[in-house]
């Protein structure tokens, strides 16, 4: 079992690749294609994460991002960036703490 304060990077990389994305290596970010897809997955902890600096669009970023942290911290990550409004497509991807089972939050309706 993982601890919530180390993000779960390598639970993150096998939800992708369970749900068949091809995952480039790398550390807390990575990107996840299949298909048209191109997304940018940022893995979190948010026990001490500063996400402020995560929610910029640098231009060269997919438009499409995906948050990962842990399933209890999912929902906060999620009111967060509802409430940051930032200027691309996003879905939050809670793991649980034994890293067999996660679950998807979509943005708000109407978002990016």
């Amino acid at each position: 079992m993982a601890t919530a304060s180390i993000p779960p990077t390598t639970e993150a990389r096998d939800v992708f690749r369970e749900l068949g994305y091809t995952v480039s290596e790398g550390g807390q970010e990575f990107v996840a294609e299949r298909k048209w897809r191109r997304v940018l997955v940022t893995v979190l902890c948010m026990e001490n994460d500063d996400i402020g600096r995560y929610l910029a669009d640098g231009g060269d970023t997919p438009r499409l991002r995906c948050f990962v942290t842990w399933r209890n911290r999912a929902g906060d990550l999620r009111d967060r960036l509802v409430s940051k409004k930032p200027p691309y497509d996003w879905a939050v991807i809670g793991i649980n703490a034994d890293g067999k089972d996660f679950a998807v939050m979509e943005g708000a309706p109407g978002s990016p």
